[in-house]
């Protein structure tokens, strides 16, 4: 098949990562001879540094025009004191709103070889993998008025959401449970919260078509104290913006890295794919970031964006021989032991075409 994929780098290790992810791409559309038409943009402190907007409006255009994006990180502490619109997080918030991307998707599983990488007991860990559904363009992040007094006394946020956010949100969640272990967990804050009285109503109500599939709630404070006690526990997390992007951290720490965690961003337009860690410029430049999140977040683009199942297996196949044969960098391993970035993705790469059927003919 013929496929457009726009690659974002952004800032930090984003470069480094994405640069991985495309060596992975084009190792996997040479080995089951497809066409992937591969093209970047600036975005984020990048997009700033060049003297435009965080999301230029032709990179805002390139991505409409693509059958998937691929980003790896935004964030430049030499923009923390800029105005909102003038930070490179802008450019994140204002690509999912532009694209109708509501529902983020942010699988988090123990990979062979790495039961130990956590902070948890091996045995606490075992069997975890779990998804967090998260959505994407409502909440606190998006909600109106918001703003900041004149004179810095205060600010002000608003969380938001309509029932028809909801209702489209915990469908995806349900559907996703119907493919894993049909068990779907709602975190609200509905003892305090009215938005959150709305959301469990209405999750409620969409658990109602789903008869085969478990539904649990949960406060949210809770059920960050389980992802730390039982995270084997859970199958689908379902939350609202802010809640899923703090359960999603959490998660990635219980199996080992964030930098282990990829995403998919789906809804309306074509989809955006990205690792769940940040730019991390402390280890920007120097060849050791974790591209492992990236390269699976490549991997949900072929799934999801171009439907390519036996293309996307291929990757995480690959992925799973690396890291249960000690390929790793330096977050999951000693010093002594560390694999660069560029190694790690290297390996990878090569052994898509090793370890996979033969090329389709």
């Amino acid at each position: 098949m013929r496929a457009s994929i726009l690659l974002l780098p952004g800032d930090g290790i984003g470069p480094e990562v994405v640069t991985a992810a495309r060596g992975v791409l084009d190792v996997v559309a040479a080995h089951y001879r497809h066409e992937f038409v591969l093209s970047e943009a600036p975005i984020g402190g990048a997009a700033l540094r060049a003297g435009l907007d965080a999301l230029p409006a032709a990179t805002l255009k390139a991505a409409q025009a693509a059958d998937a994006v691929l980003l790896g990180a935004v964030g430049d502490p030499a923009f923390d004191r800029e105005p909102a619109h003038r930070r490179p997080e802008a450019a994140l918030l204002a690509i999912r709103r532009e694209l109708g991307l509501y529902a983020n998707l942010r699988p988090a599983t123990v990979w062979p070889g790495l039961e130990s990488a956590g902070p948890l007991k091996p045995e606490i860990l075992a069997g975890t993998d779990m998804l967090v559904v998260r959505e994407l363009t409502g909440g606190l992040y998006y909600g109106e008025p918001r703003g900041t007094a004149a004179d810095g006394s205060e600010a002000h946020n608003t969380m938001r959401y309509s029932r028809h956010e909801v209702e489209r949100i915990a469908r995806v969640a349900f559907d996703a449970a119907r493919g894993r272990k049909k068990h779907v967990t709602s975190v609200d804050k509905a003892n305090v919260l009215e938005v959150s009285r709305l959301w469990r109503a209405v999750v409620n109500e969409v658990a109602r078509d789903y008869p085969d599939v478990m539904l649990d709630h949960q406060y949210v404070d809770a059920c960050a104290m389980k992802i730390a006690l039982a995270p084997s526990s859970f199958d689908v997390i379902l939350a609202e913006n802010m809640f899923g992007d703090i359960l999603s951290d959490e998660a990635g720490a219980v199996v080992g890295s964030l930098g282990l965690l990829p995403s998919a961003s789906l809804g309306d337009g074509p989809g955006l794919f990205e690792p769940v860690h940040g730019s991390a410029p402390d280890i920007a430049g120097r060849d050791i970031a974790n591209p492992v999140g990236a390269i699976l977040s490549a991997a949900m683009l072929l799934r999801h964006a171009l439907k390519l199942e036996e293309e996307a297996a291929s990757v995480e196949r690959a992925v799973t021989a690396a890291l249960s044969s000690g390929i790793r960098t330096r977050d999951l391993s000693s010093a002594a032991t560390a694999h660069s970035c560029s190694a790690v993705a290297r390996e990878i790469a090569n052994s898509i075409a090793a370890i996979n059927r033969p090329a389709l003919t």
